[in-house]
């Protein structure tokens, strides 16, 4: 069963952590440095707000509204941390280190084994979540190390590596109707929004709109 577990942690920690090639690429294109970078991944750990930020940036974007955006973005792995609490029973330095792997994908597996019994959920938390993080900043730095090889990011399409690798972060999880319609409701709004609001602006609008429909969906 370990093994198992094991294994199918390994393949979405490896799978998670090439997109951090992308971001690696995408944040010289934004302007920062390889440290930055890098720094950014082992700090923030969270693809869709990284993305977010380098996004916002890139875009000409203020500091403020690409922190915002990152911020609406990560909101989600607070209830993460309220679902993974119980099972991981963790204190100390521990718990900070939980805290900073508490992602998508660790949760995910971690659930996942919940027929198995506690111990196989912890061992999927574990595996996934420091799994994805090794690899994500590996390849965050061997992304950033490229680009700044080979120049200017723009003239080989890396500039289009922030929606594409963002793209292939959200679409596995439009699973649900609701979700779909929340995504192309916020498609459409950015798209509205892009030539009118400054910079960053149309991002955090979109990342507004999840909350939005969570709260009317409660008041149902």
């Amino acid at each position: 069963m370990s093994r198992a577990i094991l294994r199918d942690s390994l393949s979405v920690a490896l799978t998670v952590g090439v997109y951090g090639i992308a971001f690696g690429a995408a944040a010289v294109e934004a302007d920062l440095s390889v440290l930055q970078a890098c720094v950014l991944s082992l700090l923030v750990f969270t693809g869709a707000s990284q993305f977010a930020v380098v996004g916002v940036l890139d875009a000409g974007g203020s500091a403020l509204s690409a922190i915002t955006a990152a911020s609406l973005l990560g909101v989600r792995n607070s209830f993460y941390g309220l679902r993974m609490a119980p099972i991981l029973q963790v204190r100390g330095v521990k718990r900070f280190a939980a805290a900073q792997i508490t992602i998508d994908e660790s949760t995910a597996v971690s659930v996942a084994q919940e027929d198995k019994g506690l111990a196989a959920m912890r061992l999927g938390f574990w595996a996934t979540g420091v799994g994805v993080y090794i690899f994500w900043n590996l390849f965050t730095l061997l992304g950033a190390l490229g680009a700044t090889a080979l120049g200017d990011p723009a003239a080989w399409g890396l500039d289009a590596a922030v929606p594409a690798a963002f793209l292939g972060l959200l679409w596995p999880r439009l699973i649900s109707q609701s979700a779909r319609i929340v995504a192309l409701i916020s498609i459409f709004l950015c798209t509205f929004l892009i030539p009118f609001a400054a910079a960053g602006v149309p991002v955090i609008a979109c990342a507004l709109i999840p909350f939005i429909f969570a709260y009317v969906g409660d008041r149902k």
